[in-house]
């Protein structure tokens, strides 16, 4: 019998840092903002967008609304990562394109940010932001959230869930897209001197550690050229949640990095939007 070497993850920042592995990293931001600042004109234009529209009393907690042409199928919600601590909802208003265009209507929300809360706060303001904005759309919901956005979206289908009964009875899917499932290793990171996390919250916030609290299928996204952490946490909840015999299912986009990999929601026709908004779009 050959038993290979031990091994064990030793550098935790480098496993976790994004922008030093994507060559040219500090250009996607900008690139997100002014996509994201064209397509909002357009649907502001045409009477079909709902920007900075509060859930709470919290500064940064309010969202931006978006609605098809049509009379919405459903509800597709969009959770913006930045590791807890960075970005806003104005960067990723382009990617309700896909969605849109297939008939649902789509909500991107901010959240108080670390260090000012902690993760599990967070968690909490997402729970109060989806039973807020369940209640402007009838029909299914999908939860779509990318890095610390897809922790938060398989947060809200884990258990305990901050939402309610009736909120959790309507989601029809869950897509995390490079979510960080497991959030213990962040320990050893040198963010968590802002991120704050302790043992306790690290397990109780962490879905892969959790039951699963809904029925709907949870689909975990990941590019190809990612970091093996973020390769691993992917597969870590579905993996986990599948052995609790929750329907899941792992995809990994060949040739996609961190950044590129949430492209596809721009596109109606892509897998991706196929996979979270199955119908059809209205004919014209």
């Amino acid at each position: 019998m050959k038993i290979d070497a031990t091994t064990r993850l030793e550098d935790h920042d480098t496993a976790y840092s994004n922008s030093g592995a994507v060559k040219g990293s500090e250009r996607f931001a900008p690139a997100w903002t002014a996509a994201a600042e064209s397509f909002r004109a357009a649907l502001m234009a045409d009477g079909r967008g709902s920007l900075d529209q509060p859930y709470g009393g919290g500064a940064r907690q309010a969202y931006d609304f978006f609605l098809p042409v049509h009379p919405p199928r459903g509800l597709f919600v969009f959770v913006h990562g930045g590791y807890w601590q960075r970005f806003d909802k104005s960067l990723f208003s382009h990617l309700a394109g896909g969605p849109l265009a297939r008939g649902f209507a789509v909500a991107i929300p901010s959240y108080t940010l670390c260090p000012d809360v902690r993760i599990g706060d967070i968690v909490k303001e997402i729970g109060a932001f989806l039973e807020h904005v369940a209640a402007k759309v009838d029909g299914p919901i999908t939860l779509a959230g990318h890095s610390a956005g897809g922790h938060l979206v398989a947060r809200m289908a884990a258990a305990p869930s901050p939402i309610s009964d009736d909120v959790r009875a309507r989601i029809a899917a869950v897509l995390s897209i490079s979510g960080v499932h497991d959030l213990r290793p962040l320990r050893a990171t040198a963010m968590n001197a802002v991120l704050h996390l302790d043992g306790a919250e690290a397990r109780a916030e962490s879905p892969a550690l959790l039951d699963p609290a809904i029925a709907a299928p949870v689909t975990c996204w990941v590019g190809g050229d990612e970091l093996p952490e973020f390769l691993r946490q992917n597969a870590l909840l579905a993996n986990l949640w599948y052995g609790l015999g929750h329907p899941t299912r792992t995809v990994v986009s060949p040739g996609r990095h961190h950044y590129d990999v949430i492209d596809d929601l721009t596109d109606p026709d892509s897998a991706m939007t196929a996979l979270v908004s199955p119908q059809p779009p209205e004919p014209d």
